[in-house]
């Protein structure tokens, strides 16, 4: 769902799987291209095989072109919460917390809250309905990947 003031892009799926075996996908960049709902995340990928607080990570990526880019985790509270940005000031966000089915409910955010307002604006509206859709495509393929992994 939409935030309309902000233009964050968010959404949430239950998976029936642990916090711990969800978080170990999302804490490990080279399983990115395994659950990237964009299609935009390529294989070559350096830096840590566990990710942390500060860690850096490159992703080769094409969205029409081919680019690299680094990102680093800025947000970490492990099983609970992992985020990371790269230049701009959008971060990726997952959160995690424990379902009443045992499973984790995840919720992926595109967060645009450090933009000034205008660029947030424009930013969500020119890249926000394409983003919603990879966010939602991601967490079918998270869900997927984890619960094969339980």
């Amino acid at each position: 769902m939409a935030d309309r003031t902000s233009k964050n892009r968010s959404a949430s799926t239950t998976i029936s799987a642990p916090s711990s075996t969800v978080f170990a996908i999302l804490a490990d960049p080279r399983q990115h291209s395994r659950i990237d709902g964009s299609g935009t995340v390529r294989g070559s990928i350096s830096g840590p095989a566990r990710l942390a607080l500060g860690s850096e990570f490159g992703v080769d990526m094409q969205m029409g072109a081919k680019y690299k880019i680094t990102n680093r985790v800025v947000e970490f509270d492990e099983d609970r919460l992992i985020a990371w940005r790269h230049r701009g000031q959008h971060r990726w966000r997952y959160e995690l917390e424990p379902a009443d089915d045992g499973g984790t409910r995840v919720t992926e955010t595109w967060d645009l809250s450090r933009y000034p307002g205008v660029l947030r604006i424009a930013l969500g509206t020119l890249m926000g309905a394409k983003t919603q859709q990879a966010i939602e495509q991601t967490l079918a393929k998270l869900k997927q990947a984890a619960e094969a992994d339980a």
